[in-house]
């Protein structure tokens, strides 16, 4: 099964869901650290919709210029234009394999596309 996650190596639950994926046999990843390579507006409006997610509850909100930026109240193409341009404001990690996407939050999600 081909899995792919947006990683950052700096965040524990990204971390625990990439073991989690690592360690499921038959699992082809791909790590994409989307600080370093951020994935495009269009590719981010169709991980949430696969995920069944607004942007809204994709915005990372914590440890991010989200509030000061006024995306708290922000509609879906404003939120989407700013994860674009600063992808610090992506909540992590998405994964997508075959199964669908999730934002594994907690990691253990993740299992429910495995």
């Amino acid at each position: 099964m081909k899995a792919t996650i947006w990683h950052n190596p700096n965040c524990g639950t990204s971390r625990k869901t990439l073991d989690i994926l690592r360690e499921t046999p038959g699992v082809d990843l791909e790590v994409v650290e989307y600080l370093k390579a951020p994935p495009s507006r269009e590719t981010l409006a169709q991980l949430y919709a696969d995920a069944g997610l607004t942007p809204r509850q994709g915005l990372r909100t914590r440890g991010s210029p989200a509030e000061e930026l006024g995306l708290l109240e922000a509609d879906a193409e404003t939120i989407l234009d700013a994860m674009a341009r600063e992808p610090i404001l992506i909540e992590r990690p998405l994964v997508r394999t075959d199964k669908g996407v999730r934002l594994c939050r907690p990691q253990e999600v993740v299992r429910e596309i495995l």
